[in-house]
């Protein structure tokens, strides 16, 4: 029987939906709106040293990777499933176009948090 890596990718998928339901909606509202306008926030809550120092921290590092990374497996999870609906096969290249783009995400995050320091 040959062994298949879907389930990778359909855990990726699973994760990276559940945070985004979970978080998404909050996410964008809290840098999107309520901080740019400073409703229910304080004026430097994002400010560029609070967030710096929050990416530096290993826990506040820990958390944007994993929505970085689970946000963009979910993603390209997502849109190599919905490549069959325009009428683009489910072949090799639109296969490594869509997670290869999710693996230099994720290569792309962790170097950036790891070059900012802690």
């Amino acid at each position: 029987m040959k062994r298949s890596n879907a389930p990778f990718f359909w855990l990726m998928f699973g994760a990276g939906g559940m945070l985004s339901a979970l978080l998404g909606t909050a996410l964008i509202f809290i840098t999107g709106l309520a901080a740019p306008l400073g409703v229910g926030l304080k004026t430097d809550f994002m400010s560029y040293s609070r967030t710096l120092a929050f990416a530096q921290n290993f826990v506040g590092k820990g958390f944007v990777f994993v929505v970085i990374v689970l946000f963009a497996w979910h993603a390209a999870h997502r849109i190599f499933h919905s490549l069959h609906d325009v009428g683009i096969p489910h072949g090799t290249p639109s296969k490594l176009v869509c997670y290869g783009s999710a693996l230099v995400m994720t290569l792309v995050a962790a170097y950036s948090l790891l070059h900012i320091g802690f």
